[in-house]
């Protein structure tokens, strides 16, 4: 079955983030110390093998982070045959250390991105992770010249198994995946960090349909399979119980360290129909060549998908099941092109000087798709200036 890598997110955030290799070991340093251990599995009691050490330091109140990484691994290594490692020239201070194994719980999986997202500051989102991680770290005090041994335990990790099939019964091969994870309070929130690229989850289903979604711990879960797309902002998705909205799909509840088998997606061929148009502006007609196009399901507002305007203004979001949507459109700009056509500014003699950037209104429209739609086009007024409004006048007189 398609599994997530075994190489987890913040290790690599690490190797192509901060430059750091895994595998290239430091040679001594007086100035600095050496921290070895073991890593166990707590299910069996025997060695991890090959499993991933961070160490992490422990936040400092208004410290920056350049990733957004909130467990960033300061160091990185892997155990040997018999689950031990070491990490020499470890810069003194005070650190957490955790492992990582596929199969085994992964931090990744057990954070509220929606918390994260919350929090602006890098060493409040480090903060947040450690106290929700705490039962998994290993607090670690590296001096110089000092040997820091420490042992860690990994859990084994709940799973979510099954298949993906077209309603034709031909396999879905190649999905991404979405997972939601019910709260303590009974809210919904998304599984999985989106660290170095836009899919949250990189398991993949294989050339049977076939799926196994690792690492997680205990609870309620929703899964949704998505099909093919250059991010998962712009993904069709169809969830369990073979639905397209998550509100509507089927929950699967396990337990830490269980397998829930037989969580099977059917994705439909009928019904799904294609939205297609053009972004234009409201004075001249020209199209908008930046700005991103959402589609909003009209009862809730749910986010069913999105995709950014191309170079020529237009838009398209294919797979559209039918249904009462919203069609909103943001974060719309584009450069002056009267001013770029008559080289104002000698935008056209000088390529390092660029046209002015016009920026314009959001907009929303009701939308209902029966069927295809090739030419639902939008024509978009200028933003209003910061200081045209009344109150912002009034606060400079």
């Amino acid at each position: 079955m398609a599994r997530l890598r075994w190489l987890p997110i913040l290790p690599i955030a690490c190797l192509f983030l901060a430059g750091c290799n895994k595998f290239q070991h430091k040679k001594p340093d007086p100035t600095k110390g050496t921290v070895t251990g073991v890593v166990l599995c707590s299910d069996t009691g025997k060695p991890a093998r090959f499993a991933t050490v961070i160490l992490t330091a422990a936040p400092q109140k208004g410290e920056k982070s350049d990733d957004a990484d909130p467990l960033p691994a300061a160091e990185t290594t892997v155990t040997d045959l018999d689950g031990r490692f070491r990490l020499e020239a470890v810069h003194p201070g005070h650190y957490y250390a955790f492992s990582t194994l596929e199969g085994y719980l992964d931090p990744e999986f057990s954070l509220d991105p929606d918390k994260l997202k919350s929090l602006s500051a890098g060493w409040e989102q480090r903060n947040y992770s450690i106290a929700q991680w705490k039962d998994h770290l290993t607090e670690v005090i590296v001096g110089v010249r000092r040997v820091s041994e420490v042992s860690i335990q990994i859990e084994r990790a709940a799973e979510i198994a099954g298949t993906v099939t077209f309603d034709d019964g031909s396999p879905a091969i190649g999905m991404h995946f979405q997972l939601f994870r019910k709260t303590e309070k009974g809210a919904w929130t998304d599984v999985g960090l989106a660290l170095m690229d836009s899919w949250t989850i990189h398991a993949l289903s294989d050339s049977h349909g076939r799926f196994s979604l690792t690492n997680l711990p205990a609870g309620e879960y929703t899964v949704c399979a998505l099909m093919p797309a250059d991010e998962e902002s712009a993904a069709p998705r169809v969830c369990l119980g073979d639905v397209f909205r998550r509100k509507n799909a089927k929950t699967v509840k396990v337990g830490a360290g269980e397998t829930a088998a037989g969580i099977d997606i059917e994705i439909p061929l009928s019904g799904l129909h294609a939205v297609s148009g053009t972004v234009t502006a409201l004075t001249d007609g020209h199209p908008i060549n930046h700005g991103t196009v959402r589609l909003l399901y009209a009862d809730d507002r749910e986010k069913a998908r999105e995709t950014a305007l191309l170079e020529d203004g237009s838009y398209s979001l294919e797979y559209v099941p039918e249904d009462k949507y919203i069609l909103q459109v943001f974060d719309a700009q584009d450069e002056d092109q009267k001013a770029a056509a008559t080289g104002q500014g000698d935008a056209q003699k000088d390529p390092l000087q660029t046209a002015p950037v016009r920026r314009y209104a959001e907009k929303e429209m009701p939308l209902t798709v029966l069927n295809n739609l090739e030419d639902f086009n939008i024509a978009l007024a200028a933003a209003t200036p910061p200081d045209a409004t009344p109150a912002a006048r009034a606060t400079k007189e």
